[in-house]
């Protein structure tokens, strides 16, 4: 009878581990589909993001483009060449007002695609079953050895 101690002791933690490498296994694919979800909501957002940044930049051109022609309009109806002198200056600040709006709207652009991006500190918990696994096979170890 003594003798079926060692072995049941054997069976069980064979069947412990067993358990332990299952569910590492199954936290794993659990881990892989929440992985691809959150990849597949940050492309998604991606896109969105894009699309409307690009809409963005189609109307803050269109209003660029009427501004200019508007004011290009009012100077050649006063007699002044829209092309020289303080009408050139005026349509070259406009061109660069709108310069400087498009290009903080690519940052802030950069800045929400950095704010959507997953933490590379998000832990899939592989290495914590494995450990718990060692620790489970180190304690049936000791038990045989006592």
């Amino acid at each position: 009878m003594a003798q079926l101690v060692p072995i049941a002791a054997v069976a069980g933690t064979a069947a412990s581990l067993y358990g332990t490498v299952r569910q590492g296994q199954q936290q794993q694919a659990t881990a892989k589909a929440q992985a691809q979800q959150q990849q597949d909501a940050l492309n998604s957002r991606a896109q969105q993001l894009a699309a409307a940044q690009a809409v963005d930049a189609r109307g803050q051109q269109d209003k660029l483009e009427r501004t200019v022609a508007s004011a290009r309009a009012r100077m050649a109806a006063s007699g002044v060449s829209p092309d020289q002198g303080s009408a050139g200056a005026i349509t070259a600040g406009l061109a660069e007002d709108a310069a400087s709006a498009s290009a903080d709207s690519a940052e802030s652009y950069a800045g929400r695609m950095a704010a959507g991006r997953s933490s590379l500190l998000n832990g899939d918990g592989s290495l914590t079953t494995w450990l718990r696994a060692g620790n489970s096979f180190g304690s049936a170890v000791r038990n045989l050895l006592d």
